[in-house]
């Protein structure tokens, strides 16, 4: 086992090195990684600064003595500032004070931390101790992976296209407005967001018989045979008639034509109403997730 003066994280700003080394291990449960290799997948392909002006930080937990082993990678995490870090779940105890430890070692200034329940409050809790930063609770997310689709009967009247650059405008204003309903916490300015999704096909609207958006689903591109829902969004005047789930089974079978091996989205645990309804069509639990804000 290594000491708390040989930590077993090895970091680097190297995305390609990073890819490289964390490949098998982030692979190896896709669902459980979708954040990571859903966010590195952005950065390969719109940039480092997708997410921000500050540079990426990533890093791999390795088995073995000390931060040159070359041994399995069983832990991984990017952090793209000014966001908080995305950490994949740790099942060794330590391996969260450890990080926190070099992190806090170094200088750096997290504003937050997110992963599976466990292991991000275990990183929560070593970075209090070790910076005197206060961390809360932003909120909590169930994965979901879908198991046989099946639409809601009735289904809303209208039907699903995918956005083009003409939706520009409306893509960035729900997709600020989805952001600001839960709490704020953007990874990407609204109108890259928007560029970043049409680019790809990566948002589908919902339409009524008239030609009239009335809810957005989107989709993260296919890595490691996975494909997330994200995000999916009605606006509140238009809410309760069908149209969220209607372009969540759009999007999904979209992904499963395309050849996606697992179908992932994540919902708030706070929202009963977004929770039924995924359930409904057939997506079902995987693991909780948390958020935590850093502050002074």
């Amino acid at each position: 086992m290594a000491s708390s003066s040989e930590p077993r994280w090895q970091l680097t700003s190297d995305l390609d090195e990073f890819r490289s080394r964390a490949r098998d291990f982030l692979h190896s449960a896709p669902a459980l990684h979708t954040a990571l290799l859903s966010v590195t997948e952005t950065l390969r392909t719109r940039g480092l600064n997708a997410y921000g002006d500050g540079a990426p930080l990533f890093g791999v937990l390795a088995d073995g003595d000390g931060a040159d082993s070359d041994g399995a990678v069983t832990g991984a995490f990017v952090w793209t500032p000014p966001h908080g870090l995305a950490l994949s779940p740790l099942t060794d105890a330590s391996a969260a004070d450890e990080l926190a430890a070099v992190l806090a070692d170094a200088g750096r200034q997290l504003p937050g931390v997110g992963g599976e329940e466990t292991t991000a409050a275990a990183f929560a809790d070593a970075w209090q101790r070790r910076t005197g930063a206060v961390a809360t609770v932003a909120y909590r997310q169930r994965l979901y992976r879908l198991g046989t689709l099946t639409p809601p009967e009735p289904s809303p009247q209208g039907g699903a296209r995918v956005a083009t650059a003409a939706d520009r405008e409306l893509l960035a204003r729900w997709h600020t407005e989805f952001e600001e309903s839960v709490g704020g916490h953007a990874g990407m300015e609204a109108g890259a967001w928007a560029d970043t999704r049409i680019a790809y096909g990566g948002a589908t609207l919902w339409e009524t018989p008239d030609g009239t958006p009335v809810a957005m689903a989107g989709n993260t591109r296919q890595v490691a045979g996975q494909v997330r829902v994200a995000p999916v969004y009605t606006p509140a005047d238009l809410r309760g008639r069908g149209y969220a789930g209607a372009a969540t089974v759009a999007v999904s079978r979209a992904a499963l034509d395309a050849g996606a091996d697992e179908v992932l989205l994540f919902t708030d645990l706070e929202n009963p109403t977004s929770n039924g309804l995924y359930q409904r069509i057939g997506y079902r639990p995987v693991r909780d997730f948390t958020l935590y804000d850093f502050t002074a």
